[in-house]
C-alpha cells in the first residue's frame, strides 16, 4: 500500500483519537486499550514501510501521548509515589539495561586503568589523589589506622556533606551527558581511575582487607555514580541515535528518561551518607560477618532494584498485554 493510501485509510481515526487526547477527554479505560493496540499496529505498519516519513514521525508522537493517557487514567490504588518507585521507575528503566551496562563497562574500564597504572608508576598515584591525601594516608598507616579519615568530623556533617556531594557529582554526571555523551564518559573514568589508583594504593602496603571499611558505602555509591553515568549517556545519545524520532524530540524525551533516572538515584545517595557518617567510622571495630552482611545487602538491594525487579516487572508486563490482545481481538468463528 502506498503511503498516501495509508494515510488517507486511517486519517479520520488518528485525528479524532488525537483530538480525544489533546481534549483531555474522557476515554473508557478498556477503550483506550483498544484504541491503542490499534495505534501501535499501524505504527509497527509504518515502521516496515515507511521509514524516515513523517507519518511515522507523527504516529510516534501520537503513540507517546496515547501510552501516557494510560498511565494517567489507569486506577491508582495508592499514593503516586509510592507507585512511582514500585511500579512505574522500575518498568521504564528495563528499556535502559543495555545504558546501563555500557556505563558499568566504562566505569570497569577505568578502574583497570587505574589499578595498572599505579602498579607501574609510583607517580601516577599522587597525580590522581593528590599529595594531601596520599601523604595524610601514608601517616595514617604507619599510626595503625588506615582509615582514621572516616573518623573525622561529627556524624552529622558528615553525612550531610557526603550526601550533598555525592548528589552534585550525579548531576554533573548527567548534565555533561548533553556535550554528546563525552563529558559523562568523562565523570566516569575520573571516578573509575580514582577508584582504582585507591584500591591498588591499600593493596601496594598489603592491607587490601581494610577496604572493606570503605565499602560500607562505597557499595551503593559507587553503584549509583555508573546508574547516574546511564542517566547522561541516555541524553547524550538520544540525540546522536534519535532512531524514527526528529532529533528534537529525540533529545527532549532523552533528557527527560535521563532526569527521572538520576532522581532514582537521590534516595540511595540519602542511604549511603547515612552509612559513611555513622556506620563507617566504626567499621574496623565492627565484626567482619556484620561488615560484610551491610556491604552485600546493599549490593543486593541495587542489583535487584535496577536490574532483578524491572525484569520481573516487564515480563508480567508483557503477559498483561498478550492477555488483553487476546481479549480485544476477535476470534473467527468456526463454519
Amino acid at each position: 500500500m502506498r503511503e498516501a493510501s495509508f494515510v488517507k485509510q486511517n486519517k479520520e481515526k488518528w485525528i479524532g483519537f488525537e483530538n480525544a487526547l489533546n481534549n483531555n477527554a474522557k476515554i473508557n479505560p478498556d477503550d483506550l486499550a483498544s484504541y491503542y493496540i490499534q495505534l501501535t499496529n499501524d505504527l509497527s505498519y509504518a515502521q516496515t514501510y515507511y521509514p524516515d516519513s513523517k507519518t511515522l514521525l507523527y504516529l510516534n508522537s501520537l503513540a507517546s501521548q496515547a501510552h501516557q493517557k494510560i498511565y494517567v487514567t489507569k486506577k491508582e490504588s495508592k499514593n503516586k509515589i509510592i507507585s512511582f518507585w514500585r511500579d512505574e521507575f522500575p518498568l521504564f528503566f528495563y528499556q535502559y539495561h543495555r545504558t546501563l551496562l555500557y556505563s558499568f563497562l566504562i566505569f570497569m574500564a577505568a578502574v583497570l586503568i587505574g589499578v595498572v597504572s599505579t602498579l607501574n608508576d609510583d607517580t601516577f598515584l599522587r597525580l590522581i589523589l593528590g599529595d594531601a591525601y596520599v601523604n595524610m594516608t601514608i601517616e595514617n598507616i604507619e599510626n595503625g589506622e588506615p582509615m582514621a579519615v572516616y573518623k573525622s568530623g561529627s556524624q552529622v556533617g558528615t553525612f550531610l556533606g557526603i550526601t550533598i556531594n555525592n548528589i552534585r557529582v550525579a548531576i554533573i554526571a548527567f548534565a555533561l551527558g548533553v556535550v554528546f555523551s563525552v563529558g559523562t564518559i568523562w565523570v566516569l573514568f575520573s571516578n573509575g581511575i580514582m577508584l582504582g589508583a585507591f584500591i591498588t594504593f591499600f593493596y601496594n602496603y598489603g592491607i587490601l582487607e581494610k577496604t572493606s571499611t570503605v565499602w560500607l558505602h562505597g557499595t551503593i555509591e559507587i553503584s549509583v555514580i555508573v546508574i547516574a553515568g546511564c542517566a547522561g549517556l541516555v541524553m547524550g545519545n538520544s540525540f546522536l541515535f534519535p532512531k524514527t524520532y526528529s532529533r528534537r524530540v529525540a533529545f527532549m524525551k532523552g533528557a527527560k528518561d535521563g532526569l527521572k533516572i538520576v532522581v532514582s538515584t537521590i534516595p540511595f545517595f540519602i542511604i549511603a551518607g547515612f552509612i559513611e557518617g555513622f556506620i563507617t567510622r566504626l567499621g574496623e571495630q565492627m565484626p567482619w560477618f556484620l561488615a560484610y552482611g551491610i556491604i552485600f545487602i546493599s549490593l543486593f538491594i541495587i542489583l535487584y532494584y535496577y536490574i532483578i525487579y524491572p525484569r520481573l516487572l516487564h515480563k508480567a508486563s508483557t503477559l498483561n498485554i498478550e492477555k488483553l490482545k487476546a481479549e480485544l481481538i476477535p476470534k473467527p468463528e468456526l463454519a
